[in-house]
């Protein structure tokens, strides 16, 4: 395979915490995308589930960045990042889906790890490459603030396609995936990285990659986690990112390495959460 989705999409995606009074934090996940302004100017992009921010009360948040030193071992370097000015928040939020995407002035390596905005999925992809219930799509994310070791890299989960039809998102904004959520997960991205999927009516076979939506929910009945994940289609996080360029002025907000909150150090990435506010609870869609 050419180019691998999957781990490209590791290297941009990055932890969201915020600490509590009480000592535990708010965790969610979120990932970047490289979408340039309309004059093509370059622009680096947060992309999460609205609600993350949004159950975040203060000015400021930690983003998860990670460092390669010279040696080639990566650790885990969280740097501040501000989501408010005062009450006003420094995202913005799609008028009807939880999705939420605001700039940030990434470090440089994350500047090139960004995914580029045309792997989003379009209105046609599903049907493109005959997608349906049962097809295998992948996530990435830190479930109760876990991440896969120290260096603070996401944890790669699998899961089936649980619902149908999957198309067209207008009618169907989101779909389902049978797979384990918790807290924590909520804005991960959802893909597909497949490198021979035979085409349809066809003998021969393509590679499938690209970015179907993000998580935002998990489905709970009556107290009871059912194991399925709500995913939200990309088309939203298209219309979100087209929201930023209405925005007059736009303003980057700063995220530069090396600059943690002032007597709070980060927490470690493998450490559970002792509370989390990162996957919203839905008995339906």
């Amino acid at each position: 395979m050419a180019w691998d989705l999957s781990v490209d999409l590791i290297k941009a995606t990055v932890q969201l915490e915020q600490p509590v009074g009480d000592g535990s934090r708010t965790v969610g996940t979120g990932f970047l995308i490289s979408d340039p302004t309309p004059g093509g100017k370059p622009r680096t992009i947060l992309v999460t589930a609205a609600h993350v921010f949004e159950k975040m009360p203060a000015m400021s948040a930690k983003i998860g960045y990670r460092v390669q030193g010279k040696d080639g071992v990566w650790r885990f370097d969280p740097t501040t990042l501000k989501i408010r000015d005062g009450d006003h928040p420094l995202w913005v939020k799609h008028p009807t889906r939880d999705v939420a995407a605001m700039e940030v002035e990434a470090p440089p390596e994350f500047v090139k790890a960004a995914i580029p905005i045309n792997y989003l999925a379009q209105d046609d992809t599903f049907n493109r490459y005959n997608l349906g219930p049962g097809d295998e799509m992948m996530a990435l994310g830190f479930p109760r603030g876990l991440s896969a070791n120290p260096a603070g890299f996401p944890i790669l989960r699998a899961g089936r396609v649980a619902s149908y039809p999957l198309a067209p998102a207008t009618s169907f904004p989101t779909f389902l995936m049978d797979f384990s959520v918790f807290p924590g997960n909520s804005g991960g991205p959802v893909f597909m990285a497949e490198g021979a999927r035979r085409r349809p009516g066809s003998n021969q076979t393509q590679e499938v990659q690209f970015v179907a939506g993000l998580l935002t929910q998990q489905v709970e009945l009556s107290g009871e986690r059912l194991e399925i994940g709500i995913v939200t289609h990309a088309k939203f996080i298209r219309e979100t990112l087209a929201l930023l360029d209405k925005l007059p002025g736009a303003t980057v907000t700063q995220a530069k390495a090396g600059k943690t909150v002032k007597g709070d150090p980060p927490m470690p990435p493998a450490t559970p959460a002792v509370a989390i506010s990162a996957t919203a609870m839905a008995a339906s869609r």
